[in-house]
């Protein structure tokens, strides 16, 4: 589990030759550190094996720098689920506390209950992930953070036959939507998609052969998500050679109308890139978020 520093890679789609490819939830934070905004991307991974996890800070000193820690889960290595690292980040000591002994998983790699992840610095917790939030600071013996860190960016990379499910939060201060899309791209009848959130169909196309590109607004809890879909490989590449698509973006009432999903301000180019470094009160609530859902099929 050593860490290292090394430059930062592609967060795109895997290519057709990785036929073997992990599971995996990429999450960018904007994270408050040491007087810095600065992108924090976590990722979760899984395998046939093993989980892991992985943590990479930028640097705000040197382009294109990043500071990585990864740790892997394998289910014989019970001490490795919980831990304790520091490392230096731009001359600011970073400390990383995880406790997944007890964390609960569901099809995908990201645990969705009992465990914690937390990252402090200068006695205080900039990032926190997980639902076990009293004995993270219990054993950080840390202060919350002052400014919260804001998920800006996530990136998964789901397997299966006819369904994909993962959640996502499109309001900050709300709960987590769970995200599923079903499809019926054989047999005799014309293929069909859905897409639901939180058990509720918001999105159903038919004819999908004609319409296999596409854009639409929904509602979910008065919150205004654009939801963009290319699933042209389903139809007509070989399967598990290339993915289908799908982009959910948060937006207001007053922009819903400007973009595209050829023009679309927050593509993965922008979103998986560095971003600018502010002080505490250059800081906007408003950061939009960008959800980027790769949908293997397999046979």
């Amino acid at each position: 589990m050593a860490y290292n520093v090394g430059r930062t890679q592609s967060l795109g789609a895997y290519s057709p030759e990785q036929k073997a490819a992990q599971t995996t939830v990429t999450s960018i934070y904007q994270t408050h550190i040491a007087g810095y905004w600065r992108n924090v991307t976590v990722t979760w991974s899984k395998n046939l094996m093993n989980y892991s996890l992985s943590i990479a800070v930028d640097s705000v000193d040197q382009n294109d720098v990043i500071y990585t820690c990864k740790i892997d889960l394998k289910p014989w290595h019970f001490w490795a689920k919980k831990g304790y690292k520091c490392l230096e980040v731009d001359g600011t000591q970073l400390e990383a506390y995880w406790d997944l002994k007890s964390a609960k998983f569901s099809a995908g790699p990201e645990p969705i209950s009992d465990y914690y992840v937390a990252l402090v610095a200068h006695n205080e917790v900039v990032l926190l992930l997980g639902d076990n939030k009293k004995k993270a600071y219990k054993r950080t013996k840390a202060r919350p953070a002052l400014v919260e860190p804001v998920i800006f960016y996530k990136k998964e990379n789901v397997f299966g036959k006819k369904s994909f499910s993962t959640r996502a939060r499109f309001d900050q201060r709300k709960r987590d939507h769970d995200i599923v899309v079903e499809s019926s791209t054989s047999g005799e009848k014309d293929p069909e998609m859905w897409i639901s959130i939180d058990g509720i169909i918001l999105i159903h196309i038919q004819n999908l052969q004609w319409k296999f590109r596409g854009n639409q607004t929904v509602l979910v809890n008065k919150q205004p998500v654009e939801v963009f879909w290319d699933v042209h490989a389903w139809l007509f590449c070989a399967p598990g050679t290339h993915h289908g698509l799908f982009i959910f973006k948060s937006t207001d009432f007053d922009d819903e109308n400007e973009s595209s999903l050829s023009e679309s301000r927050c593509d993965e180019s922008e979103c998986s890139g560095n971003s600018r470094y502010f002080s505490v009160d250059g800081y906007s609530k408003g950061v939009e978020f960008c959800l980027f859902l790769y949908a293997w099929k397999v046979e």
